[in-house]
């Protein structure tokens, strides 16, 4: 478990992070979100002990990472996946990682052939792709078997295969009873992974749900009607003298807003319409995450839309 209490981190007269509370509990993959500048990179560095918090404190396994015995044992992270010594072999890494926590050559076999990296082991790390130097910083996360993972954009040059893999790997992890937190961009991939979220913008607290709350809560009242092409036209005319708006939708069905499924159902009933799919259409994690952060974004670019007031009213239904 990872608890965090009134952590903050300030830079002279800026606040990178400020009062953030919150807890990672074991067994689900909580994503961690934030526009650039919001504070996560500083908030992992807090939690890992390479930067000294300002104020409040950070806990994995109920003590600070400093206090940690064996701390590869304990938590393994994945900040940045080019920072190895680039003369050395991916299996000497490893087997460096591995003596300084009295981990023995077989795990480090283990954990290569888990990765798939098993056949350039021998390689220099300086020679290896982004996306094998992802699976090395993978592999020296996994090394010491720990309980916490900290990973930091991992899938950052994988490709679709090595995505997925990663994605069930994460997920079965998660399910053994350890803690995951895995801070994305990717926003597609995270909604696929993620159990939880904990969102920050300027350092500060924004959402702290379920991924299913997150989405279900703001994705409006649309609904994915699918019916026969001859009775289609007369269910969007009973609809449409309802108030309702019908468009098409890319699937090949109907989108309806303005009344809800039951109208809908009830509606067919009454015309005598057999409807072939009734299915509630939710917002993206991408249109939900976008609106909630607008506010809290640092870097935005010319013609870039904002609606604060709206990302606000969001952000005040998942803090806790």
């Amino acid at each position: 478990m990872i608890e965090l209490h009134d952590l903050t981190k300030r830079y002279g007269d800026r606040t990178a992070v400020d009062g953030l509370s919150c807890t990672v509990p074991p067994g689900q993959v909580t994503g961690f979100l934030g526009p650039n500048g919001a504070g996560k990179s500083t908030t992992m560095r807090m939690i890992l002990g390479l930067a000294e918090p300002s104020a409040g404190e950070a806990t994995v396994c109920g003590r600070p990472y400093r206090e940690l015995a064996a701390p590869l044992r304990e938590v393994g992270s994945l900040l940045d996946a080019k920072a190895v010594h680039g003369g050395r072999t991916v299996r000497g890494h490893l087997l460096g990682l591995a003596r300084s926590n009295a981990l023995g050559r077989r795990r480090v076999d283990a954990v290569l052939a888990d990765v798939g990296l098993t056949t350039v082991a021998g390689k220099r790390t300086k020679s290896l792709s982004l996306g094998m130097a992802q699976r090395l910083g993978l592999a020296a996360a996994l090394l010491g078997n720990p309980r916490v993972l900290i990973l930091d954009e991992p899938v950052n040059g994988l490709d679709t295969e090595g995505i997925r893999w990663l994605r069930d790997l994460l997920k079965s992890l998660a399910a053994e009873g350890r803690t995951v937190l895995l801070s994305s961009h990717l926003m597609s991939e995270m909604e696929l992974t993620a159990d939880h979220l904990i969102v920050i913008g300027r350092g500060r607290l924004i959402a702290d749900t379920s991924m299913r709350a997150f989405i279900e809560a703001h994705s409006g009242g649309a609904t994915f009607v699918r019916t026969s092409d001859a009775d289609a036209g007369r269910l969007r005319g009973a609809l449409e003298a309802q108030g309702a708006t019908v468009r098409l939708h890319a699937r090949g069905g109907w989108r309806v807003d303005g009344v809800d499924a039951a109208r809908i159902g009830e509606t067919a009933r009454a015309q005598d319409i057999a409807v072939h799919e009734l299915t509630p259409l939710l917002s993206s994690l991408e249109d939900v995450y976008t609106r909630m952060t607008r506010s809290a974004v640092e870097y935005r670019g010319v013609g870039a839309a904002d609606d604060t007031a709206d990302a606000d009213e969001i952000a005040k239904e998942f803090v806790r």
